[in-house]
């Protein structure tokens, strides 16, 4: 376990020795094929095979999506810290996970019967974000028909979806969104971007008087209002985004980080997530809105679960890191 006060001097900063002890966790994982919770449906008894076998690629941390987003941090913090002394460590998985004869097995796991609603959306936007931060490498290019055939889920999915999910948990649209957002500007992809451009206007443009008062859920890790807040930031020109904030949250923005009673409970957890999520989101908002009573929020959101990401438990201990590091990189870019 990571001593909880190095943990406590690396708060607030993504440095090299942090990059490190981030690495570490995604290592120890992203080849570790149990426990393992499935998104599978059989279609027969020749589909009850081993988690390595259906997925080769992303078998490892406890799911299909946390073994994505480990791949991205650790792509992440090679790109940052080239130098990291796990290195050499990260390129070797990368090599062997994202093998063209890997992604195969991967892609033909979503053409089969009953895989329309395979890691949608969570998992489909952490895969495009992987890919728009390995592009320009070999890693990139083999992953890539893999991102295609996401992409295509998207295209395929967003018109026929009539209503968004607000959700605290994995189908929350708006959060899908934001990080498929992210792969499309990457990757110039002006029909997926429109697509969302125009999804989230029409899921979240009449938006007003978000009932943050209700929030936390029991076993959430996004907050629904702020993930929304954070996409249409993202989506909407300065003046616009500020008018349409104001009447979706008019009254001051106060939230107290939440309680983790239990961190080996793999839901109970989800709630050190939610201070991540909400850390990162609010800091795009304090950007976007130009208010630094929002980057002090999420300072104490992000200071209240930092130090318990290595509790030792694989519950929290298979995904938070990600969570971390995609909000220390948000509040380095404001």
């Amino acid at each position: 376990m990571i001593p909880v006060m190095i943990l406590l001097a690396m708060a607030l900063a993504l440095d090299p020795a942090s990059a490190s002890r981030f690495a570490q966790l995604a290592l120890k994982c992203v080849r570790q094929e149990y426990p393992n919770k499935l998104d599978h449906v059989m279609n027969g008894g020749q589909e009850v095979l081993s988690p390595k076998t259906l997925h080769p690629s992303f078998y490892g941390c406890y799911d299909w999506h946390s073994c994505v987003h480990g791949h991205w941090m650790l792509a992440r913090l090679l790109r940052k810290f080239p130098d990291l002394p796990e290195a050499a460590k990260i390129r070797e998985v990368l090599d062997e996970n994202l093998a063209p004869d890997r992604i195969k097995i991967e892609v033909a796991y979503f053409d089969q019967p009953n895989r329309k609603s395979f890691e949608r959306t969570y998992g489909w936007a952490w895969l495009l974000e992987l890919s728009a931060e390995l592009q320009g490498t070999k890693w990139g290019e083999q992953l890539q028909p893999l991102a295609d055939r996401v992409v295509k889920a998207f295209n395929d999915f967003l018109p026929k979806q009539t209503y968004p999910i607000r959700t605290g948990v994995h189908p929350n649209t708006a959060f899908g969104l934001s990080l498929a957002l992210d792969y499309a500007r990457a990757r110039h992809d002006d029909k997926l971007q429109a697509l969302i451009d125009e999804r989230a206007r029409t899921y979240f443009g009449k938006d007003r008087d978000v009932p943050l008062s209700w929030e936390p859920g029991g076993e959430d890790f996004l907050s629904p209002a702020l993930a929304e807040a954070a996409l249409m930031a993202k989506v909407l020109r300065p003046a616009d985004f500020r008018r349409w904030f104001s009447r979706f949250l008019p009254a001051p923005l106060k939230l107290a980080p939440a309680i983790v009673s239990d961190r080996t409970d793999p839901k109970i957890v989800h709630l050190d997530g939610l201070n991540l999520s909400r850390a990162d989101a609010l800091y795009a908002l304090s950007a976007a809105l130009g208010n630094p009573k929002l980057s002090r929020l999420a300072d104490r959101h992000a200071e209240a679960t930092l130090p318990h990401i290595a509790s030792g438990s694989y519950e929290g201990e298979h995904w938070l890191a990600t969570f971390a590091v995609h909000m220390l990189d948000t509040r380095e870019a404001r």
